[in-house]
């Protein structure tokens, strides 16, 4: 199997779409070869009419865990609010399972209080939910470490944001993949504070991969990649809203990842 320096992922956003229409964007996304095919979780539009079509994360990664067979997937990123800690790592245990040992948890602290009003969760504060994460984080961990039958690898924890006091501490303990919807100089800087935190905890730096969310209509890949590369990052995930998936703009990410 060609091995590349970077990786393409592609965020099919579930909003605004009929899932057959979500259905056909995953597999054309594995055709075209993406390395990555994430969702998101929250349980109405982010943007575009607040009452559109949406459809539930978790439930649909398991589906996507029969549906494909080479590419990895995850949520880009599950809320912590919304699931026990060990529920969560139960399910990621048996979606890992399913797919032969596929699934990355993707995880955040939560910050969409539609989400959370409407579904009856406490919103409480930001630093609060933070603070939730990083309880949950180990208690993840340790599930993982008593489920039996255990995963079939140590499932990859992707952390998501740029707090540089809390999230990145916790990226810097717990995570595999730092994910990034930041421009070049503050990736740059985030890139440095998550370094630090590495030192400080003991953490070997190069042993987290840095992602970052590229805009496919707006950005070359050959023009903006190479810098973001040279800074560290190794993951570029373009978002794609329904109601129609147009991958055009991933394809040409996938067609310069196999150029270097």
């Amino acid at each position: 199997m060609t091995t590349h320096p970077v990786r393409i992922g592609v965020q099919i956003q579930p909003q605004h779409a009929d899932y057959a229409a979500i259905r056909s964007a995953v597999a054309e996304a594995e055709d075209i070869g993406v390395d990555i095919v994430f969702n998101w979780d929250h349980f109405y539009p982010l943007y575009g009419e607040p009452e559109g079509k949406h459809f539930e994360c978790w439930t649909m990664l398991a589906a996507w865990a029969e549906q494909t067979s080479r590419v990895e997937f995850g949520a880009l990123v599950s809320c912590n609010s919304y699931r026990n800690p060990e529920l969560l790592a139960d399910m990621a245990r048996t979606i890992d399972h399913i797919s032969d040992g596929r699934v990355i948890l993707g995880i955040g602290s939560g910050w969409f209080e539609k989400d959370y009003l409407e579904y009856g969760y406490e919103f409480g504060t930001a630093g609060g939910r933070l603070n939730q994460l990083a309880d949950a984080l180990p208690r993840i961990e340790s599930r993982w470490a008593k489920l039996n039958p255990a995963p079939t690898r140590k499932i990859p924890v992707l952390i998501g944001g740029g707090g540089e006091k809390k999230t990145l501490k916790l990226v810097a303990r717990h995570g595999d993949i730092w994910h990034s919807f930041a421009d070049l100089e503050t990736f740059k800087h985030k890139s440095a504070v998550l370094d630090n935190w590495c030192a400080e905890l003991g953490r070997e730096p190069s042993e987290i991969q840095r992602s970052v969310g590229v805009d496919a209509a707006a950005s070359d890949p050959a023009e903006a990649g190479p810098a973001l590369v040279e800074a560290g990052a190794t993951l570029f995930t373009v978002g794609l809203t329904g109601p129609d998936y147009d991958l055009s703009g991933v394809k040409k990410w996938v067609d310069w990842r196999d150029s270097l």
